[in-house]
């Protein structure tokens, strides 16, 4: 299992994370407002098919680094809110949402966990992505994961917007341009 997102079709990205479990917990990470905005975006999310998905950013009070945005993300310092749908609901194993649907062409992200012994595999799949977008997307769902692992963990998370600055860097030599 690689730590960095592989590109496994066009314009589709996917990771993999084994991360403590039970899978409930997991899940509750995934879909709990509150619990979700410890490492992604807060905002309710109506599970059922069709259902509303809200998601407010505050990536710079992700982590107690409180660390602004590079000039390049200078319009993400603050809050940022998204709007999507659900695609598939089947706690505590599936969850499929459109991403970003206020903000342009929307995407489309699915979650899929499975249980491995006291831990439990995520693989995140982001299809129907931008070429232009995907190095940033990478880094982005990179950064957000490490959160979560330690949040999962009880660790430190490290600072989101170096961390992405590094990652989005890295993902620019993984991802082809073309």
């Amino acid at each position: 299992m690689s730590e960095y997102g592989v590109i496994i079709a066009p314009q589709t990205v996917r990771f993999e994370r084994l991360l403590p479990g039970p899978i409930e917990r997991v899940w509750s990470y995934l879909v709990e407002p509150e619990k979700r905005g410890t490492w992604l975006a807060k905002g309710n999310m109506d599970l059922r098919i069709d259902g509303r998905v809200e998601f407010e950013f505050c990536n710079s009070k992700l982590t107690d680094s409180n660390e602004p945005p590079p000039p390049k993300y200078a319009q993400y310092g603050g809050e940022i809110r998204m709007t999507g749908r659900v695609i598939a609901c089947e706690p505590p194993r599936k969850l499929v949402y459109t991403w970003a649907e206020n903000v342009g062409e929307a995407s489309e992200v699915t979650f899929d966990l499975s249980p491995r012994g006291d831990k439990v595999l995520l693989v995140l799949t982001h299809r129907k992505l931008a070429a232009k977008d995907m190095t940033s997307v990478a880094g982005g769902w990179h950064t957000h994961l490490d959160i979560l692992v330690a949040r999962l963990e009880g660790g430190k998370p490290s600072a989101f917007w170096s961390t992405h600055t590094r990652l989005e860097a890295e993902y620019e030599k993984r991802i082809p341009t073309n």
